[in-house]
């Protein structure tokens, strides 16, 4: 148990990116190893690049284009594509918890009807979707520099800064990025297989 009274993570890997090209690319190297009924938990602060993996993530399962930030919505389905890199894998349920106070809120958009298909990836899930599987991974990414607006400076914070943008992370600036990838329950009992993207990305 951590000192927060939750699990320890199997595992933790740091790596770090300083491009919007980087941060999709870790996203499609890692949904190779992703399968339905698999659990991902993005965390971090306005800009720092959540829905930017989450559209790597898609292109690498294979799944409809058009992945932007569901914050009004709250989720979307991308159909997994017949013709895609992956016929017949998993659909990607892609949710943003932000404006979800509690797991009461999260059961209430019937997450569970879609799990055992698809590979879930929800946005400020922290402390609000760990009671949907056993095992997850969580995805914490970290800028190196704020943003500059009291606004942004609050989402800096990590909890308090909220979505503003489909966009969350702007090209024009080789900003560095600090990606914490860590493993929960029998299912990442150990890491996957990140080749090159140790300590850095191509």
């Amino acid at each position: 148990m951590s000192g927060t009274g939750r699990p320890a993570a199997n595992w933790e890997v740091t790596l770090a990116a300083t491009t919007a090209e980087q941060t999709q690319a870790l996203g499609r190297h890692i949904a190779e190893v992703l399968q339905a009924g698999d659990l991902l938990v993005l965390s971090g602060e306005l800009g720092a690049g959540k829905t930017t993996f989450t559209q790597g993530l898609g292109e690498g399962l294979g799944v409809r284009a058009g992945i932007i930030s569901p914050t009004f919505v709250l989720v979307r389905i991308h159909p997994n594509l017949p013709d895609g890199p992956r016929p017949g894998g998993p659909d990607l349920v892609h949710v943003d918890a932000y404006r979800l106070g509690s797991a009461a809120e999260i059961d209430d958009i019937d997450l569970e009807n879609t799990m055992d298909s698809s590979v879930t990836v929800v946005e400020w899930g922290h402390d609000r979707v760990e009671h949907l599987s056993e095992s997850r991974l969580e995805i914490d990414l970290h800028r190196a520099i704020g943003l500059g607006t009291a606004a942004e400076a609050a989402g800096d914070a990590g909890t308090t800064g909220g979505p503003s943008a489909t966009l969350d992370f702007d090209d024009d600036t080789d900003e560095p990025r600090t990606i914490v990838v860590r493993g929960y329950g029998p299912r990442w009992a150990t890491p996957p297989a990140l080749g090159g993207f140790e300590g850095g990305l191509p």
